[in-house]
């Protein structure tokens, strides 16, 4: 397997901002429990994960304290603070969970602002540098949680805004609110809806982060998945880790797990060199049913 290098696909810099961060970040989600929900089984492997993370170059950890719910945010700050100086964390706030671990959505002002809040204790933090709006579906109003997101942004709790869910149209009417640096929507080798997203946002510069980047793939797309990660000598999951970063510069893949040498193969993936012929089988996948 290639040594793990999480800067081996280059690094972007968030839009008006002075953040740079390796392309291959870690998502936190997974170090949660099952569904999400409640405390891992062996937690003191969930924060040598995070430590591994770090020390391997990992300097763009994904998190929520609705993840847990409370629980990736805690073991973050057991296991890295005091925190490195170029390490960014970015939370994201619209959700919460109830005691039956449902994902129930808000984008009420003071519920956004709460949340806030509890991100910045629970991190031990007085900014977070990024925070996401997750909105709800395709009919959500974004103009006035942006507004709210704006207001905790000129009061110093937030350092920058992305923004989750959203389609072109709310986007656009999210950033006439506020300068929006990342976006984070579901997108991966078959799950193509974004494309002309993507594109425009690397036009202006803005981060796209996948989320769902290994999920979601027909028997016959896995097929051929499997056959391109054969005859590279590699897994599908480091194949489609690798589309990802050479399909634009601007994306920010976020791969989760909770053991320390699943962490080392998806960070792998970023020094992997995807020849023409096999990108163009794998361009193709989306279309295969």
């Amino acid at each position: 397997m290639t040594d793990p290098n999480p800067a081996a696909a280059g690094r972007f810099t968030f839009p008006g901002t002075e953040i740079t961060v390796n392309r291959m970040g870690f998502g936190a989600m997974q170090l949660a429990g099952p569904h999400v929900f409640g405390e891992p089984a062996d937690p003191a492997e969930a924060r040598a994960v995070l430590r591994e993370a770090v020390a391997l170059g990992i300097n763009h950890i994904d998190t929520s304290d609705f993840y847990g719910p409370y629980v990736t945010n805690r073991l973050i700050r057991e296991a890295l603070a005091p925190y490195p100086a170029d390490l960014t964390l970015v939370s994201k706030i619209g959700a919460y969970r109830n005691d039956h671990g449902e994902w129930l959505l808000s984008l009420d002002t003071d519920f956004l602002r709460r949340s806030v809040m509890e991100n910045l204790e629970r991190l031990g933090l007085e900014q977070v540098p990024i925070i996401n709006l997750r909105i709800g579906g395709p009919g959500d109003d974004v103009v006035a949680p942006m507004r709210a997101m704006r207001a905790f942004q000129d009061e110093g709790l937030i350092g920058h805004i992305g923004i989750s869910t959203v389609t072109p149209d709310q986007l656009a009417r999210a950033r006439d609110v506020a300068p929006v640096v990342c976006v984070q929507n579901m997108y991966n080798i078959v799950q193509r809806g974004d494309d002309a997203m993507i594109d425009a946002l690397a036009e202006d510069g803005i981060a796209y982060v996948p989320y769902f980047p290994l999920g979601g793939f027909s028997p016959l797309q896995s097929e051929g998945l499997n056959g391109v990660a054969t005859r590279l000598g590699t897994s599908a999951q480091q194949v489609a880790l690798a589309w990802l970063l050479q399909r634009s510069p601007n994306i920010l893949p976020i791969p989760g797990t909770s053991r320390r040498s699943h962490l080392r193969q998806n960070i792998a993936a970023a020094s992997l060199v995807l020849p023409t012929e096999e990108l163009r089988l794998l361009n193709g996948l989306a279309g295969a049913r």
